[in-house]
């Protein structure tokens, strides 16, 4: 007669060692997306006994306000995204010496008095969305590759990835990318 009390047992010592491969696999195979970022180089905080506030002369600023509406001011004037990039690169190369034709429909200065004299000023308000501001700094990118392009292929003939690495400090030098940021 059989026993219907009796189980029979299940050998469960390798089911640790599955679950732990399983988990291996998984943490293998799965890829983990990386969030991008705005590539920025902070600058150095301000030595003891230096001067940290330098005075900058204000034809040598161009004003980027990007309102709560999205709405893009260029030193006060309403612009659209599309003439920014136009906008920054006869600003910033221009050594106020030619005509700047987006600058004087904009109502600003001529331009700035020299390449490394040129400083972009971002003002963002709180609830301007994340999209336009990162429009800002692509537009603001943009400008300054194209200004460094053309620099390489005047002083080197040279595209850039074909630079060594002296060239390349060259090109960023004469058109250091320099930008004050704030948020209202």
């Amino acid at each position: 007669m059989r026993n219907s009390r009796i189980r029979p047992d299940v050998n469960a010592g390798s089911v640790a060692d599955i679950a732990f491969l399983l988990l291996i696999f998984f943490l293998v195979c799965t890829t983990i997306s990386v969030e991008e970022g705005i590539a920025r180089v902070l600058p150095k905080p301000c030595a003891d006994g230096a001067p940290c506030n330098i005075s900058i002369a204000q034809n040598n600023v161009l004003t980027i306000a990007l309102g709560e509406n999205n709405q893009l001011l260029v030193n006060d004037m309403v612009e659209d995204i599309s003439n920014l990039k136009y906008i920054l690169v006869e600003f910033i190369d221009n050594n106020a010496s030619k005509s700047c034709n987006y600058c004087l429909g904009a109502g600003l200065p001529l331009a700035s008095d020299h390449p490394k004299k040129a400083m972009i000023s971002i003002e963002t308000m709180r609830n301007a969305s994340y999209d336009s501001y990162i429009a800002v700094q692509d537009e603001i990118t943009a400008a300054y590759f194209e200004l460094r392009v053309r620099y390489a292929a005047l002083q080197f003939d040279k595209p850039l990835n074909e630079l060594t690495p002296q060239e390349l400090k060259q090109v960023k030098d004469a058109y250091p990318f320099q930008i004050m940021e704030s948020s209202l």
